[in-house]
């Protein structure tokens, strides 16, 4: 499923001329830290629900414009990075524009937990490996290079941790036991610093994001 299906369309955007008062209206019907401005289809930027505690009522967003957050996602921008979006800008909505800088709609950041929770990185049976080598001495292409050549599968790879010029990796491996993938790494001077079949880490993102979509939903 592409990431274009989660797009919504149900909340109205606000425009300059709306009054305070009608955004806080808005904002008490929904549940979102912000609210997308346009004008004539453009988006201008969010308004905050934080910020408008203290807006004058009497005036409208054109009043402060200035205070709008310029945050937004492209049509085909890829999920990972909408997530990244939402982490950036502590927001739990996602205006996303075309390629001529339209409005198309919003991501909702529950949905986009929903996607990730449907990817082979979490549904997928495997083993996860967590590996530790220096910034400058590690690869992707070898870590895929690694896998493979003991009939494994890399199903997903991401840098879990980096501090004082040591990165960590988390490798989700399928179709092959982790023993042999373990000491193919250990032969590369790659540190391993834990690895199981059991999913155990898989299990606690899913109780992670599930706990996480129950937040949301308060």
């Amino acid at each position: 499923m592409k990431i274009n299906s989660y797009i919504r369309f149900e909340m109205t955007p606000l425009t300059p001329l709306d009054t305070v008062v009608k955004v806080r209206e808005q904002f008490s019907e929904w549940t979102y830290t912000h609210i997308p401005v346009l004008e004539n289809d453009y988006l201008l930027g969010n308004i905050s629900e934080d910020d408008t505690y203290s807006f004058d009522e009497e005036k409208s967003i054109v009043d402060y414009k200035y205070a709008l957050d310029t945050f937004f996602v492209r049509k085909g921008t890829n999920w990972l990075e909408v997530l990244e979006a939402f982490a950036r800008n502590n927001a739990n909505i996602m205006p996303v524009i075309d390629k001529n800088n339209n409005y198309v709609g919003y991501y909702e950041l529950m949905d986009i937990i929903t996607f990730f929770n449907e990817t082979p990185f979490l549904n997928e049976p495997g083993g996860i490996l967590i590996v530790e080598k220096g910034h400058k001495d590690y690869s992707f292409s070898e870590l895929s290079q690694i896998v493979e050549s003991n009939n494994g599968k890399l199903l997903g790879a991401f840098i879990s941790d980096s501090r004082d010029d040591i990165v960590q990796l988390t490798l989700k491996i399928g179709n092959v036991g982790l023993n042999a993938v373990i000491q193919s790494f250990r032969r590369y001077n790659y540190n391993v610093v834990s690895g199981n079949e059991d999913d155990l880490y898989i299990e606690d993102l899913k109780e992670r994001s599930d706990y996480l979509k129950r937040f949301l939903d308060i």
